[in-house]
């Protein structure tokens, strides 16, 4: 296993030192609808605070004019991205500008997904925002979406900026109408603007120096705005939150690792981790190169050997005991869905919580919310841009806090096949008696497996094409994240049915262990595939029968004697012509081909793949009638 110390002394210095450095400037995400004026804001921005590079805006200048295009402030943004992606001038997600009180740090953010992104890993854990509508154009649905990303992300220092003042001639009432509007619906979203500033970013109205074409504006200009602001980004105030992102071995040592995300931590702390709650203390911090440090605070990444080996993992959270996270397997939350696909109960989700990343589900809707309206939606499931107040069950417990006593801690992101999909804040623990306890019922199995349970009958000669085309449905299930298991009749003939011949009693007995085999699995959520020949019809309905409580499909897998013959590899139809093999099916022994099955297989006539589309379009159309009975 990789350790987590530099090779290199001096490098580790560098990066060191670039962190310290990075920890003081103050964190501000700017964010807008398109088109609302942003990049010419940040290059104004830029420019009136000498923030740029000594020559940089001669050098956009010059190459426009070289264009024979107008020069625009946004074109400063835009170079400085050019030159982001060859790592030169800035930070790969981070613009820097200073005022002359402190340094700043502009988080960009441009679209939902990388605002989701950003929340997950903490890498926007902003003290402020600067937030811009055009004045012309007024509050549009992203000026809404934007706001509630900012509450998801914690952000509590909000400015409002009203650009583009000079297309609407500097009217105060324009502005007094946007800032009325948007206030309510701030309000709504439990966000306040300190300020609401008009500006015009193309001529660095309000931006460093004062407007002298708005002079009913008596409030501060944006800079002054921010420097008015808390330093939030330190975090050491609050309660230790250590979470656990990996565990190595150097030496003799055994190193926990992770970032304190909110506190403090110190040598001789005692600790608890969660969930779990196994208690050891900080014996050393592991520092190299350079002398062992007496705390590490907030932003800051800690590597401590414990003075009791106790069992440690990825995802626990380390706390000071008179102050633990909440533990538990329930909450309650407000999520904004961003998938393609609507947000739907009891469908198996990966919640991603600081480290910890477990499966989830929706247990229930409580309410949804239009984002761009904010009007109530009546529906069973959340549609994609919506506000949602939901349940959220896990299904180990998790660590975390509520959003309003630490916002790190208490926010989470919904991911789908890789994808985030969903943010969230968590507004609410649930009481241990509102979690559920006892007997697991089918439908919480269900949920788990984001399906009903099923059983798919394979019949039909031998050499028909039973276990290719199961084998082929059995890997398109799996690889589309199903709970499936086959029952091979060739398996259990060599394991559970060794003492079975082929008389009519032994076939009898054949297919009611094979129908047992398969009930276990479809009773704890799988979609059982049973590949059998099943001869006799009173045989195959006295499995339908007894599997009666799951979804039952019987598969006709259909061929004539001879193409049977013609596929049989291991010479067994030939052996049961010269009479070696007694009782075979088709041969010395009836087979009774289904009446009515679900679904009816011509292999002499059909490809393989169409025969697996047969079968899995019988299967789905059975899941989504089982999905709507769902209740957990």
């Amino acid at each position: 296993m990789s350790t987590a110390f530099h090779s290199n002394p001096a490098a580790a210095q560098a990066a060191n030192k670039a962190a310290a450095e990075d920890q003081r400037k103050m964190h501000v995400v700017v964010v807008g609808h398109v088109d609302h004026g942003k990049s010419t804001f940040v290059g104004r921005l830029l420019n009136d605070t000498d923030s740029l590079p000594n020559g940089k805006i001669e050098q956009v200048r010059k190459n426009c004019a070289a264009e024979g295009m107008e020069f625009e402030y946004a074109f400063l943004l835009d170079a400085l991205i050019e030159e982001q992606e060859q790592n030169i001038t800035i930070d790969t997600t981070r613009i820097f500008f200073r005022t002359q009180q402190r340094a700043y740090a502009i988080i960009d953010a441009p679209g939902h997904k990388e605002f989701l992104k950003n929340m997950v890993t903490g890498a926007a854990s902003a003290s402020a925002a600067l937030l811009l509508i055009d004045a012309k154009e007024g509050v549009m649905d992203q000026s809404r979406r934007h706001a509630f990303l900012l509450s998801l992300l914690g952000v509590k220092q909000l400015v409002v900026l009203v650009n583009k003042m000079d297309l609407v001639e500097h009217s105060q009432a324009t502005y007094e109408k946007i800032r009325t509007e948007y206030a309510a619906f701030l309000k709504s979203l439990g966000l306040t603007a300190v300020h609401f500033i008009p500006i015009a970013a193309k001529h660095g109205e309000n931006i460093v120096q004062r407007s002298a074409k708005m002079p009913w504006w008596t409030g501060p200009t944006v800079t002054e705005a921010l420097d008015a602001f808390r330093h939030e980004d330190d975090l050491t105030g609050l309660p230790l939150r250590l979470p656990v992102s990996d565990i190595y071995r150097f030496d003799h040592r055994r190193i926990v690792a992770g970032r304190v995300e909110a506190g403090a931590i110190r040598p001789g702390d005692e600790l608890i981790f969660q969930p779990g709650g196994r208690r050891s203390t900080v014996r050393t911090f592991e520092d190299w190169p350079g002398p062992s440090r007496e705390v590490v605070g907030t932003g800051g990444s800690a590597s401590v050997t414990l003075s009791e080996q106790i069992f440690v993992e990825r995802g626990q959270v380390a706390a000071h005991p008179s102050n633990q996270p909440r533990v538990g397997r329930e909450f309650r939350a407000r999520i904004f869905w961003l998938g393609k696909e609507p947000l739907v109960p009891n469908k198996t989700y990966k919640l991603r919580l600081l480290t910890q990343n477990v499966e989830a589900v929706i247990a229930k809707i409580e309410k949804i919310t239009d984002a761009s309206t904010l009007e109530s939606i009546q529906a069973n499931s959340v549609p994609r841009d919506s506000i949602c107040e939901v349940i959220v069950r896990t299904t180990r417990p998790v660590a975390f806090d509520l959003h309003h006593e630490c916002a790190i801690t208490g926010r989470f992101a919904l991911e789908e096949a890789g994808r985030i999909h969903g943010g969230g804040i968590i507004l609410d623990a649930r009481k241990e008696q509102d979690v559920r306890e006892g007997k697991v019922t089918a439908a919480e199995r269900s949920a788990r497996s984001g399906h009903a349970p099923a059983v798919l009958w394979f019949t039909g000669l031998s050499g028909s094409g039973k276990s290719t085309i199961a084998e082929l449905v059995e890997r398109r299930l799996f690889d589309a994240g199903r709970q499936v298991f086959r029952v091979d009749g060739d398996d259990l003939r060599t394991a559970l049915n060794r003492d079975l011949g082929f008389s009519a009693a032994d076939r009898a007995e054949s297919v009611r262990r094979a129908s047992a085999v398969a009930g276990l699995f479809a009773n704890a959520g799988h979609i059982s595939l049973v590949t059998l020949i099943a001869p006799l019809a009173a045989d195959r309905a006295k499995a339908r029968a007894a599997l009666s409580n799951h979804a039952f499909i019987e598969v006709f897998v259909d061929a004539p004697l001879d193409v049977c013959e013609q596929r049989d590899v291991k010479g067994l139809y030939a052996k049961a012509r010269r009479g070696e093999i007694a009782e075979f099916t088709g041969i010395s022994s009836p087979y009774e081909a289904p009446e009515s099955p679900e679904v009816h297989i011509r292999t002499d006539k059909l490809t393989t793949d169409q025969a697996v589309d047969l079968v899995l379009d019988a299967l789905d159309k059975v899941l989504r009638s089982k999905a709507e009975d769902w209740e957990v």
